[in-house]
């Protein structure tokens, strides 16, 4: 389904950028708002980039009253385009939404869930709509972390947004709000009132093989044991040839998880394998108890999934002014050079009148489709989209 109309005038005004060699390259489809009016500032691009001197001040230059957060990724998306290692700049301008923006830094808290906690609580809770967390990607349990925003929040609250980037080399990411970014950061972004709108879309595409099997041993996000077998010499057998390839390859075959007391799975991403104590971690918790079943990739359904989800938010029948599109670095790497046409795919469906942009991440945050509470997803994309009435 292709959006051609809005039903309610956008008064709210979206730039997107490129910054080159020293100098703004502003995407024809911006709307331009005046650079002191900008009250939101979203700022994506690879760590290398965001580590180089000066970076916040320059954006502070340029958007004077702006809320700025920026965050490090495994590649860029700029409307029907991925990038790799390129400055991208989101401008908002909100005409009637109050924005509120609070940060806390993992390593300040005994684990994710106290830190995500605390983030929550700065949030003033009066007219709030909408909370997009940016988050280090590297150093939080992203399962966590969302566990403890969630008990701070209405359950009409919706809380997206995602994990940062370091390319393929998982080593450390880069988050900052309204300072130089650094390792370890969680920022939070509050928009009240009435006249903001968010609606959210998000789906996988992957496919599921092999047989349903029981965690039988776990600690947090490393699990150990699947039926009582050792899970990394499991995993390695379903891999095949792949597992030479570990842990590279882990990005491409996923697990499936049903997590005790769910219904729905959650996809989670494998991000080390230890030999020594033959265990894998990953980016989200699998408790003892849960379910998992392995996935692989399918190219076609990948694309056609990111397709979906935007078809979630289409479907409500309103073009967003501004949509953020967050993927996973697994999907980046099955698709290689036909990544573009992913985001292509979501272009078509929002037509020419949706801004967009946003970035490859280590991890999704974002309910189900159908609502519920907040979750850690990997391996999907997930689209944000914004319009102010």
């Amino acid at each position: 389904m292709l959006l051609e109309d809005n039903l309610f005038p956008l008064v709210m005004k979206t730039s997107i950028y490129r910054y080159q060699h020293t100098a703004w390259a502003e995407h024809p489809i911006s709307q331009h708002p005046a650079d002191g009016s900008v009250n939101l500032v979203l700022c994506f691009s690879a760590k290398t980039t965001l580590q180089e001197a000066g970076i916040y001040d320059m954006l502070k230059n340029k958007f004077p009253a702006a809320h700025i957060a920026m965050c490090s990724t495994a590649g860029e998306i700029f409307q029907d385009e991925v990038l790799n290692g390129e400055l991208i700049v989101v401008a908002l301008y909100f005409e009637k939404t109050a924005i509120q923006s609070f940060a806390v830094n993992i390593m300040d808290y005994s684990n994710s869930y106290a830190a995500g906690m605390a983030l929550a609580k700065q949030l003033p809770k009066e007219q709030l709509k909408h909370v997009l967390i940016l988050s280090d990607g590297s150093k939080v349990n992203g399962s966590e972390l969302v566990k403890g925003l969630a008990t701070q929040f209405e359950k009409d609250v919706l809380i997206t947004g995602g994990l940062a980037g370091d390319g393929a080399d998982f080593q450390s990411t880069l988050v900052g709000l309204n300072e130089q970014p650094k390792e370890g950061c969680v920022l939070a972004i509050g928009l009240y009132g009435n006249y903001i709108h968010v609606a959210h879309g998000s789906q996988g595409g992957w496919d599921i093989f092999g047989l349903e099997k029981r965690v039988t041993s776990s600690s947090g996000n490393v699990l150990v044991e699947l039926e009582d077998q050792n899970a990394l010499e499991l995993y390695k057998k379903y891999l095949g040839v792949e597992s030479v390839n570990l842990p590279g390859s882990a990005l491409l075959f996923p697990l499936s998880v049903i997590i005790p007391g769910a219904d729905k799975p959650v996809v989670r991403t494998i991000l080390s394998i230890n030999e020594e104590d033959q265990s894998m971690t990953f980016a989200g918790d699998i408790p003892v108890g849960s379910r998992v079943r392995f996935m692989k990739a399918n190219f076609d359904r990948l694309t056609h999934a990111a397709a979906e989800a935007a078809g979630f938010i289409a479907a409500k029948s309103i073009v967003p002014d501004f949509s953020l599109l967050i993927s996973c670095i697994g999907r980046k790497l099955v698709l290689g050079d036909k990544t573009e046409e992913e985001v292509k795919a979501v272009n078509k469906i929002f037509g020419e009148h949706t801004i967009q942009a946003g970035f490859y991440s280590y991890g999704e945050i974002t309910p189900f489709n159908e609502g519920g509470k907040c979750q850690l997803h990997n391996q999907t994309m997930t689209i944000t989209s914004f319009y102010e009435l």
